[in-house]
């Protein structure tokens, strides 16, 4: 058989070659969703089919940040627990936060390491990657300092300073209309950054975002889409091999960043010279805090950057949407805090006096609830022999977690699930008196629950608070569905344009020509 006739014959067979293969790997496919779903370990869990056959479904979901309403629409077909991959359940009834999340000893829920250990500096872990029980134990409890109701106290007239310059720069502005969104991370960016660095960003006083933070912005969906594809450790060196140059840099720089600034924060004296109490005026007076390795500071500075910051600003623009897509309630706040307090003062907006404000914390629950600043689950992967969650046992090396989007608008847990509605944290109203308001746990639960809630509460109380007590505020066209977003992990946020118009000025306006009228005028308002 001479060359050309072998190639002629090769090239001829090349068609049912790849047919051969197509059929192949969909054999492989049917095989694998039948094994997984009848006879696999979690074959007495319901879901889909299809998701039990590979990892694949899921993986791609979450890259396309269409994963949220796809796990909602599982839920409501398959019930309080779901199948959604070969070795993945996701649960959305309440039981499942302590069973997953708190820790026990040995047989405690492990945290993935493909989805963390991106966020640490140098390998040296945070108190959010901490893999170590008895070392996040000892982390936590040396920077608890920190966020203790006394130092929170002590911090107020810092967090005071960068709220009030929010107002100013409102007030002032020439124009009336704002992207709410870029206000409230321009505001928590600045706070954090002089809580964690000793030095504010400048980002109020610019209006701007720094070149740091919008790196932040600009990879934080790459990065967090990556994390899905660390799980596999095959996949995870292919991403590496692949990993854009700009996602390295932008890694690179915020590391060095923080590194930079935390070295000259502890070049001062634990008490700054300013006098404003930070993160390292309680952690440096403290004799254990000098236990911490400058790496540990460096990489908790770090990620204090980022989980202090988006989702506090991200929770603030989402009830800022549903209060102006909901008059009743703004009006009904509006009311209660311009009722609490007779004037923007000093003294007048502190802690204590905010959570008498009862609705003001309805309202931010129920934004917890509709928009979870962190709505994807966040998984961990059962102890060797396996744990029981919620009643039914779960073998070793599962991958579990809590979907708070689908739990907190699951019609099991909540009456009116997709409505905003504050009062059914006030106990006013009995049609909510069944809802499962524990469900919602934005902060998780247990040993390893968010350090700096109380510090959220208060900056998520004071911002909302001025906001309302010193302007009327109305949603601009164009951001009437600025809530329908993808999400990689966090939400993909769009601009929140609101026109925000000083009171004192609007009832100027209102009251002067009645004030001047010589007869009275049926057009003026009392």
């Amino acid at each position: 058989m001479d060359l050309p006739t072998s190639i002629s014959q090769a090239l001829k067979a090349w068609p049912p070659s790849w047919t051969q293969i197509v059929l192949f790997v969909l054999s492989v496919f049917v095989f694998r969703a039948v094994y997984f779903a009848n006879f696999g370990p979690l074959s007495h869990y319901p879901g889909p089919w299809y998701a039990s056959a590979s990892d694949m479904v899921y993986r791609s979901l979450t890259a396309s940040g269409t994963i949220l309403p796809w796990l909602q629409a599982q839920h409501s077909k398959y019930g309080p627990v779901v199948r959604v991959g070969p070795d993945r359940l996701s649960y959305i009834n309440p039981q499942a936060w302590k069973d997953i999340y708190t820790p026990r000893g040995p047989k405690s829920n492990r945290k993935d390491p493909g989805m963390y250990t991106e966020m640490d500096i140098s390998g040296h872990p945070s108190i959010l990657t901490e893999p170590s029980d008895a070392e996040h134990a000892r982390v936590r409890h040396i920077f608890s300092h920190a966020f203790s109701p006394k130092a929170l106290k002590a911090q107020q007239p810092l967090l005071t300073k960068y709220v009030d310059q929010l107002i100013a720069n409102i007030s002032t502005s020439s124009s009336p209309i704002f992207d709410a969104v870029k206000l409230y991370n321009f505001t928590t960016f600045d706070i954090m950054a002089d809580l964690t660095f000793g030095e504010s960003l400048g980002m109020l006083q610019t209006s701007q975002y720094t070149t740091w933070v919008s790196n932040i912005f600009s990879t934080l969906r790459l990065l967090a889409v990556s994390t899905i594809w660390r799980e596999s450790p095959f996949l995870m060196k292919v991403y590496k091999a692949l990993e854009p140059d700009f996602i390295k840099k932008a890694s690179r720089d915020h590391q060095n960043h923080s590194i930079e600034r935390v070295k000259r924060r502890l070049q001062l004296p634990a008490a700054r010279p300013d006098g404003q109490v930070d993160i390292w005026t309680r952690v440096l007076s403290q004799p254990e805090g000098r236990g911490l390795t400058p790496e540990k500071m460096y990489s908790n500075a770090a990620i204090f950057m980022l989980a202090g910051t988006e989702t506090t600003a991200t929770l603030l623009s989402g009830v800022t949407y549903y209060l102006l897509r909901n008059p009743e309630k703004l009006t009904r706040l509006k009311g209660e805090i311009r009722g609490a307090f007779a004037a923007d003062a000093p003294g007048e907006f502190t802690m204590e006096s905010l959570q008498k404000v009862r609705y003001l914390s309805a309202v931010l629950n129920e934004g917890l609830r509709l928009y979870p600043p962190v709505p994807s689950p966040l998984w961990r992967v059962t102890p060797e022999g396996g744990r029981e969650i919620c009643g039914g046992y779960v073998p070793g090396g599962t991958r579990v977690a809590v979907t708070s989007y689908a739990a907190s608008r699951s019609e099991e847990n909540f009456w009116d699930a997709e409505d905003f509605v504050p009062e059914r944290w006030l106990g006013e109203d009995e049609r909510y008196g069944m809802d499962k308001r524990e469900v919602v746990q934005a902060f998780s639960v247990g040993a390893r629950n968010c350090l700096g809630q109380s510090l959220a509460w208060h900056e998520m109380r004071l911002i909302l608070a001025k906001i309302i007590w010193n302007f009327d505020m109305e949603l601009m066209e164009g951001s009437e569905r600025w809530n329908e977003q993808k999400c990689f992990v966090l939400w993909s946020k769009g601009p929140l344009m609101v026109r925000m118009v000083p009171r004192i000025e609007k009832e100027k306006r209102r009251t002067l020509p009645c004030a001047d009228a010589v007869r009275p005028n049926p057009k003026c308002q009392p």
